[in-house]
């Protein structure tokens, strides 16, 4: 597996556990006082979003990416669905 191809099973998992964080583990959490699938996902999301991070830099770096290109694929890890955009609009 090459490292683009890395980076976008890593985006795809790291938005989809922020995507359960939000609408699924934190409704339970604040709502229903069920603080445990939070912890387990929360801990899982943040080793993704820390791999993210980490090869969003070294591809950008090796595809010799605009830092405009890198500025946006690393925003879109904070913002809901940004890494299925930023696999669309970067990760190709």
């Amino acid at each position: 597996m090459n490292k683009l191809n890395f980076l976008k099973k890593i985006g795809f998992l790291e938005g989809l556990s922020f995507l359960v964080i939000l609408f699924i583990t934190m409704p339970l959490k604040y709502i229903f006082d069920y603080k445990g699938a939070n912890y387990y996902v929360g801990m899982v999301h943040g080793v993704l979003f820390i791999l993210y991070i980490l090869w969003v830099l070294i591809v950008g770096i090796e595809r010799n990416w605009t830092k405009k290109a890198i500025f946006l694929s690393l925003l879109a890890s904070i913002i809901p669905f940004g890494t299925f955009w930023a696999d669309k609009k970067y990760f190709k």
